[in-house]
């Protein structure tokens, strides 16, 4: 990203746009009109102290001071700032009557009094408030009017009045220097204050920008000072570290909280060595075991000795990279699975084929027996195939298609009872309460996960009735959800863990593909799925529940 510079040789005009907003231009406008408030008022103070001293006054020159005294407060008070870009309302209401004011006082002159420094003041208005033609231009006007009272001396005094002209030259070539420097320097004012503003624009949106990527790391993120001080932190450090890490007021001492320790002393060998450290360290939770976190930091690079070096803390959860390690594993070895399958699905066709062919030339029933084993295990390999692609087209297949909406409660009716018929199984109670309720899934990967869940719940589940029940409702969230219990025995934490990834089973005879293609299934259709252990009532006996949430009927989801 570029930001424009203001070019040095730009014309004051040019600033135009800018000048207008300038807040330096109008502390220099709210300053000027306050110097002259105060000429008005010691001018005024100047002749009533000439009128106590007992010198003689001249009225006219007493009401000039006290009228410039209210046009002074006047133009303070009501006149509103903006730059002076000609002759015009603003340069007569404050410049010119600072001209016609000095001038008139140095004509009528009394004493020793000499009102020509006076002249100061409108021409460094006109040069640092005016452009380049209104400072010049004010400027020689003070200059003509100089010039123009030694001409009237003379003509009044026809004596030696050369001091006077050469005074009158000398005080408008000092006034045109003076001009000319104070134009320059609020030039360079309002370019230095239009490059401050963009500078400080740049900074707050690049300010934005990286506490918007700060925020959404997942990585956890600390920033500590050399005292141990934490100065920012993200909330995926708060989800890493916990303790109430996101409720403390910063700066904040790391070392404070027993649990991250380890981290402050790893921030201090880094500021005490100067090189980046990485570590694992298991940080203490406020529930729950331990957490194993690796740790990395960096110094941040300074300029000057005078600024102090921060040191960055990136935290990340184990876990989570394991987490994506593994996931990265199994889509490795889904692939490679998917390719073996297509290899080993033609062989098996002909061994399958081959002794469907022997066995009618058998009769000996030991070689029948053997030909039925290989027939059986024919097809068991035959269906761990059918697992392996089916699995694969469901990660390869990531538009959901609009298909067509079913409704729920028949449609789980009709799965329900063709599994039964076919499985022969009895003990099967239905309770269907999502009347009307439309869903947009696709019927036959709702009959292959409802198959998969039923034949899951039949291998553990007893033979009373009821040790089978499937029922439909809708949740607190207004989403149906479909649920299979049975009255198995609980799973062990480690198998409950791993229940949805593939190749995992606690059945030895088991491809450990099914729930994993049902819950591929349900996300390639907005549908969770997951499991707990629960009674369908208070007097009833525990049970193993897989529940399927689905996605509402109007909207099409992809993943």
């Amino acid at each position: 990203m570029t930001w424009s510079r203001s070019d040095p040789a730009t014309d004051w005009s040019s600033l135009e746009h800018f000048s207008g907003e300038s807040s330096a231009l109008q502390r220099l406008w709210r300053g000027f009109m306050a110097a002259r408030c105060f000429v008005a008022a010691v001018l005024l103070l100047l002749q009533a102290l000439a009128m106590v001293l007992g010198q003689s006054m001249q009225p006219a020159a007493v009401a000039l001071s006290a009228g410039y005294v209210i046009a002074a407060l006047l133009a303070a008070r009501f006149a509103p700032f903006k730059p002076i870009r000609g002759v015009g309302g603003a340069w007569l209401s404050t410049i010119g009557v600072d001209l016609v004011t000095f001038t008139a006082l140095q004509v009528m002159q009394v004493g020793s009094i000499n009102y020509t420094p006076l002249f100061a003041l409108p021409v460094l208005m006109g040069a640092v408030l005016g452009t380049s033609a209104v400072g010049l231009g004010t400027t020689a006007a003070a200059t003509l009017l100089l010039l123009a009272h030694a001409t009237w001396f003379w003509l009044e005094q026809p004596t030696d009045t050369s001091p006077r002209f050469v005074q009158a030259a000398l005080t408008g070539t000092g006034l045109f220097v003076v001009a000319l420097l104070a134009h320059e320097l609020a030039r360079r004012l309002t370019r230095e204050e239009a490059v401050a503003q963009r500078n400080r624009g740049a900074a707050q949106m690049h300010a934005l920008v990286n506490d918007l990527v700060i925020e959404t790391l997942s990585e956890g993120v600390l920033v500590i000072d050399a005292q141990g001080q934490v100065h920012a932190t993200n909330p995926a450090a708060d989800a890493i570290l916990g303790q109430g890490l996101a409720e403390l007021a910063l700066p904040f001492a790391l070392s404070a909280h027993p649990a991250w320790a380890p981290l402050a002393a790893l921030a201090g060998q880094t500021f005490s060595r100067r090189t980046p450290q990485s570590k694992e360290i298991p940080v203490a939770q406020a529930q729950g075991t331990a957490r194993e976190v690796r740790v990395r930091t960096r110094l941040t690079q300074t300029r000057d000795r005078h600024t102090e070096s921060l040191c960055v803390m990136f935290l990340q959860d184990l876990r989570e990279l394991e987490a994506r390690i593994r996931t990265e594993k199994l889509a490795a070895m889904g692939r490679m699975s998917a390719a073996v399958a297509h290899e080993i699905r033609n062989p098996l066709a002909a061994i399958t084929q081959a002794s469907a062919l022997l066995g009618e030339d058998l009769v000996d029933p030991a070689h029948r027996q053997l030909t039925t084993m290989v027939q059986q295990n024919a097809q068991r390999l035959s269906r761990i195939v059918d697992d392996v692609l089916d699995v694969a087209r469901a990660r390869q297949q990531r538009v959901l298609p609009l298909g067509e909406q079913i409704i729920l409660d028949p449609t789980v009716r009709t799965l329900a009872e063709e599994w039964v018929q076919h499985a022969q199984r009895q003990g099967v109670l239905l309770a269907l309460d999502a009347t009307g309720s439309d869903v947009r899934f696709d019927v036959e990967h709702l009959r292959r996960i409802l198959v998969n869940l039923l034949d899951n719940a039949a291998r553990y589940a007893g033979d009373r009735e009821g040790s089978i029940q499937i029922t439909t409702r809708v949740n607190s969230a207004g989403r149906p959800c479909l649920q299979i219990w049975s009255d198995g025995a609980p799973l062990e934490p480690a198998v409950q863990r791993h229940l949805f990834e593939p190749f995992f089973s606690s059945e030895s005879r088991s491809s450990g593909l099914g729930l994993f293609l049902c819950r591929e299934l349900c996300e390639r259709h907005g549908a969770t799925i997951g499991y707990e252990r629960r009674t369908l009532s208070p007097t009833g006996p525990e049970g193993n529940e897989f529940f399927v949430a689905f996605a509402a009927a109007e909207t099409r989801l992809t993943q």
